[in-house]
């Protein structure tokens, strides 16, 4: 029997190697755990059974779990466009009585459900960057844009930045509304174990700084090794540990490029690669570093820096206007090439265990849920 709390569907469809995406979506829901119990909807959590053991540690009082099989893309597609309903979610709307669907990324018809379906988009990077993109994947985006801004009628983004992109690259259609709403990464309790054993199974030194990026060209590692190698040809020894998956091809010209820099600087006693490691891990490790580096070259709202706020953990960014937008005077900029800028904060970084360099973690994160909630309340 049907509550009276509002249902939202909740669904992981996208690539599960997506890090960034999986951690949206599981912290979506998560941040629903600070409203009020009586604001509190009931959830319907739609994902593969690749990710059982994402889904495993997401708690919520109200919230059903549902293996679900995705459909194929282009032969839904199509056959959402000849039947003039979106099959992708028609089924999981009828079969749960869903009010709302989100994220919606697939709009090949206007909405015609009973449920409201809500768009989310990351970034327009491709935009920026086409370069970084195959030529198929630079199409897909930009048809799943042109025919999210024909059919859809709520899209909600990460930052202001983002909305700020949509109005500049795109006619937005009247109908169309856009909601900014500032991801926050929820932190659960972390272990009892000793800082001290995690940065030992990491064979770090006791002072070191973190760069937690997947090793894509746009995520900028490079002017991290030439502000590293600066500093060692000074005499001034750091160390950073970069945490993030690989390249999927073995032969990576970027990550090639990276370790050219670091054999030619002399740099691998002072760079730990440590790859994708368990997520618990990777808090730990950025919670006790001197402080997180996000060098992008391009974000449309950064899961790090949102990491790094809510573990008090002091960031030294590029200057991109999101950057700025989500760490205002409580960060730390220089220009996305300027290694030489960058190897002058490293020098001035200092931290203080304990210290409250951001909101505190309750409140923020109580705002958020609100925040996030009140654009289902506005859809109605």
């Amino acid at each position: 029997m049907r509550t009276k709390r509002k249902c939202i569907g909740f669904q992981f469809f996208f690539d599960p190697r997506w890090m960034g995406g999986i951690i949206y979506v599981a912290n979506s829901v998560k941040v629903l755990n600070f409203l009020d119990d009586k604001d509190k909807p009931e959830v319907f959590l739609f994902y593969p059974k690749k990710i059982q053991h994402i889904i495993d540690e997401i708690e919520y009082p109200y919230i059903t779990k549902v293996v679900w099989g995705f459909a194929a893309i282009p032969k839904t597609f199509i056959s959402s466009i000849f039947s003039r309903k979106n099959l992708f979610v028609a089924e999981m709307v009828n079969d749960y009585q869903l009010d709302t669907v989100f994220p919606m990324h697939y709009f090949p018809v206007k909405e015609k459900s009973n449920a409201n379906l809500v768009a989310w988009f990351a970034d327009l990077q491709h935009k920026y960057y086409p370069e970084f993109f195959t030529k198929r994947k630079l199409f897909e985006n930009d048809l799943k844009v042109k025919f999210l801004l024909k059919n859809a009628n709520n899209l909600v983004v990460s930052s202001q930045a983002v909305k700020d992109d949509f109005y500049k690259f795109y006619k937005i259609p009247n109908k169309l509304k856009i909601h900014v709403y500032h991801f926050v990464s929820i932190i659960d309790n972390l272990s009892n174990v000793s800082p001290k054993i995690i940065i030992g199974k990491y064979n770090l030194p006791d002072e070191y700084f973190m760069v937690s990026n997947q090793f894509h060209k746009h995520k900028n590692h490079k002017v991290v090794l030439q502000a590293l190698a600066k500093l060692k040809s000074e005499g001034k020894e750091f160390h950073i540990a970069m945490t993030g998956s690989f390249p999927s091809e073995p032969d990576s010209p970027y990550l090639q490029e990276l370790h050219n820099i670091m054999n030619k600087n002399d740099l691998k006693s002072n760079i730990s690669l440590l790859g994708l490691i368990p997520r618990e891990d990777q808090l730990i490790l950025m919670k006790h570093a001197q402080a997180i580096i996000q060098p992008s070259l391009f974000e449309g709202w950064s899961t790090v820096i949102e990491d790094a706020r809510s573990l008090q953990t002091p960031v030294i960014a590029s200057d991109l206007p999101v950057n700025i937008e989500q760490l205002e005077d409580k960060g730390k900029y220089f220009s996305a090439h300027n290694y030489t800028k960058l190897a002058s904060l490293l020098i001035e970084q200092g931290k203080e265990d304990g210290e409250l360099l951001y909101e505190p973690y309750e409140q923020r994160m109580k705002q958020a849920a609100y925040s996030f909630y009140s654009i289902f309340m506005d859809i109605d």
